[in-house]
């Protein structure tokens, strides 16, 4: 992947730094693997050849310019491959660099007088490009659209070396942190970017909003600061967000507007939202769920129907809907949900031109508004109800993949099946959350009785573990041990089993949640339910735990204040708000 960096005028200060040990000694044995004329030397292997020699033989060409010299005359590129790609050798990474020099217009194949450069290697994975933009001849290149020729040698490289594959952009992705926003992050104590923090508040207040007063109130809600961009004849145009506490140099907010965030969150997107009037009225947190889950079913089948403008509204329609589950589901399965809706981000971002007119849309907007109409009821995680919706989901995200499938948007449908693994996964824990709920099992014995009627006290895993699932699942039990699922439900029904419980009858339990017969791997699928299982299990001890201590401590428990139901939420702190700290440097 090359990546392109901002000009300078400093060779020799960009050379001594690659070939140095780098800001955090992460570079190792820095060498030369390519260059414009094959026989220069390596500053790290020459005992001639220095550092600032080598600068001087880049620079030549721009000294020997006839009238005014370019400001900032050093081109940089950085090419790099993921963790998971095989290391590559010199002689490999010095044939990229000269078919991306080539592609790009600094040295053309056949051309003698092209632009010098170098390639220099300091780690396993990436190689630094360094070259001077003034041709040998005195004539400028021409480096219109170098760095989309630069990736269309990187496409053709990952096919050859057998590396992974990525794919052309088609600004869809999102916008990434940049290494001084990670930086950052990492000196205050953060998990996140300020940006990544942003970009999930203004998806979720986007993704529920009904107008824009509604969208920025949310925003403010959520505890990030908003402003608006207003024209000159009172129209808002656009907004900015800043996370509290996060300032640059001189103090001041750092903002970031919608379209900075991701192509999606810019204001003219987002009041695509909200285009046409949502239909309905507030519900009850069951009809609610069962309203949504209905209109999804519907929703899925007519999916792209109407051809690609209105496919790519159904997947940008969709993609808001997992948004606001992810906000409303049950606490059991609401970070996994969350991971889907990230993951499916970039599939809701078709490379098409939208419509907002059709039948999926629609329904998939009726959806959300539907549950974010009923959030503070919802939001009380009825594990059972949430069933039906979560199925009807992944059964829409799967047609999701498959229409980007049909219609060759690769990034687009590996994303949808991340996303649709992750729900498939949500779905089985909440099944098993729905378990736990709704049967006692009895617990394990601590004794059994023999023949001669003395008790035995029996010790956890002294019976086979295998013998529970042939007890409980005799029909899946032979499927069930051969797969390699299977040592990963095998540990989790020895954790039953220590925890005091009847091992045999929560399998049972769980795997009688819903069927088994269309999943891919049963041994995963009841793991799945058993980490539900445990959950609610684990929340439902410490909830007895924390009413018995409030009781105790408090008396009759009505001193303590209660929240209604559908009471105003505070507005939430997000990371970096210190409040009553005054401002924090950011740099």
């Amino acid at each position: 992947m090359p990546k392109k960096a901002r000009e300078g005028n400093d060779t020799s200060g960009l050379l001594h730094y690659l070939y140095g040990p780098g800001k955090r000694d992460e570079h190792v044995d820095p060498h030369l693997v390519a260059a414009w004329d094959p026989f220069v030397e390596d500053p790290a292997r020459s005992p001639t050849m220095t550092l600032s020699d080598l600068a001087l033989l880049l620079d030549a060409p721009v000294h020997a310019l006839l009238g005014r010299k370019p400001s900032k005359h050093v081109y940089h590129v950085a090419v790099r491959n993921p963790p998971e790609d095989r290391e590559l050798s010199d002689q490999e990474w010095e044939r990229v660099a000269r078919e991306m020099m080539a592609a790009a217009g600094v040295d053309p194949h056949g051309d003698d007088q092209g632009c010098r450069w170098v390639a220099v290697r300091h780690a396993d994975d990436h190689i630094h490009i360094v070259a001077t933009t003034a041709r040998q001849d005195g004539r400028q290149p021409n480096l219109r659209q170098d760095i989309v020729k630069m990736h269309d040698v990187a496409r053709r490289f990952e096919l050859e070396l057998g590396l992974r594959r990525l794919t052309h952009g088609d600004r869809t992705a999102r916008k990434w942190s940049k290494t001084g926003e990670a930086e950052k992050a990492t000196r205050r104590g953060l998990q996140e970017t300020a940006r990544e923090t942003l970009q999930r508040a203004v998806r979720e207040a986007a993704a529920a909003a009904a107008d824009d007063s509604d969208f920025l109130a949310r925003i403010g809600a959520a505890g990030v600061r908003v402003q608006q961009r207003i024209a000159p004849d009172g129209r808002v145009t656009g907004y900015s967000v800043a996370l509290p506490g996060d300032r640059d140099g001189r103090q001041k907010p750092v903002w970031f507007s919608g379209s900075r965030l991701a192509p999606d969150l810019s204001l003219p997107r987002v009041r695509e939202r909200w285009a046409s009037p949502a239909a309905g009225g507030a519900l009850t947190p069951a009809e609610a769920w069962r309203v949504a889950e209905e209109k999804v079913r519907q929703a899925a089948a007519h999916l792209g129907a109407g051809g690609l403008r209105q496919g790519a509204g159904d997947v940008a329609a969709l993609g808001d809907l997992v948004v606001v589950v992810a906000q409303v589901s049950p606490r059991v399965a609401r970070e996994l949900i969350r991971d889907a809706a990230r993951e499916f981000e970039r599939a809701s971002r078709a490379p098409a031109a939208r419509t907002l007119e059709g039948q999926a849309r629609e329904l998939y907007r009726d959806s959300a508004s539907t549950l974010s109409r009923s959030i503070a009821g919802a939001g009380h995680g009825d594990t059972r109800a949430v069933l039906g919706l979560l199925a009807a989901l992944v059964m829409a995200v799967d047609a999701s993949r498959r229409w980007h499938e049909a219609q060759e948007f690769r990034v687009q449908a590996h994303a949808a099946g991340r996303a649709g693994r992750l729900l498939r996964e949500a779905l089985e824990v909440t099944a098993g959350a729905a378990a736990s709920l709704r049967c006692k099992p009895r617990r394990k014995e601590a004794a059994a009785r023999t023949r001669t009627g003395q008790r035995l006290a029996t010790v956890p895993g002294a019976r086979p573990v295998a013998g529970i699932v042939q007890e409980a699942l005799p029909a899946h039990a032979r499927s069930i041990l051969a797969d390699p699922a299977w040592p990963a439900l095998r540990a989790r029904l020895e954790e039953v089993e220590r925890a005091g419980e009847n091992p045999t009858s929560v399998l049972a339990a769980v795997a009688a949640q819903r069927e088994l017969t269309s999943a891919e791997s049963v041994a995963e699928v009841l793991t799945w339910r058993l980490d539900g299982w445990r959950k609610q299990r684990g929340a439902a001890t410490t909830g007895s735990g924390e009413r018995a201590s409030t009781a105790s401590a408090g008396g009759a428990g009505r001193a303590g204040s209660v929240r209604r139901t559908g009471a105003p939420m505070p507005a939430r702190s997000l990371p970096g708000d210190e409040q009553g700290k005054g401002p924090e440097r950011g740099r």
